[in-house]
């Protein structure tokens, strides 16, 4: 993982001062890196009963949809307000500068499903327990959560004790 370590830079006081950003953009320009990011979050889940994987806009857009790919997949994209032009469920939560609204199309799952939640980042684990929370207001079962980073410092895990969860690099 120090490969993929080395393709995460530090950005000061963004988005707003005190803020130290993990910028994965060095990590999905380098193809071998995103690639290996990309098997390592899929392969705890080989072989299990997982439908489908949802990703969480806007960057776990980007390895929800390759692991999706990979494991021959539906990808559901969960999308923040006004995005979906379709009839939504929403749910509503805090982040560690602010509130946000994630929606989901309220056919994307069905109640046999059983989802694999994808995301670069689990900080404080606000995005994360909402998008668990979503997926399971349209029926389906949460599998697991994979993350590509883990700020272990906000203690995001704790807010996710109910689901396994995957981690590739911890800080």
């Amino acid at each position: 993982m120090d490969r993929l370590r080395s393709k995460i830079r530090d950005i000061p006081d963004f988005p707003k001062p005190g803020i130290i950003f993990k910028d994965i953009t060095p990590l999905v320009k380098d193809p071998a890196a995103l690639r290996l990011s990309v098997h390592q979050l899929l392969q705890p889940f080989l072989g299990r009963e997982i439908t489908a994987v949802a990703g969480m806009e806007a960057r776990g857009f980007i390895f929800g949809s390759l692991v999706a790919w990979e494991l021959g997949l539906p990808f559901v994209p969960l999308r923040k307000p006004g995005k979906l032009p379709y009839d939504v469920q929403s749910v509503a939560y805090d982040l560690e500068y602010g509130s946000a609204t994630l929606e989901v199309h309220i056919d994307a799952f069905d109640a046999n499903d059983r989802v694999l939640l994808i995301d670069d980042l689990l900080a404080t684990g606000g995005t994360a327990k909402a998008s668990c929370e979503l997926v399971e207001k349209t029926g389906a079962k949460v599998e697991a959560c994979a993350f590509v980073v883990e700020l272990d410092f906000l203690k995001g895990r704790e807010k996710l004790i109910a689901y396994e969860i995957h981690t590739l690099i911890h800080f």
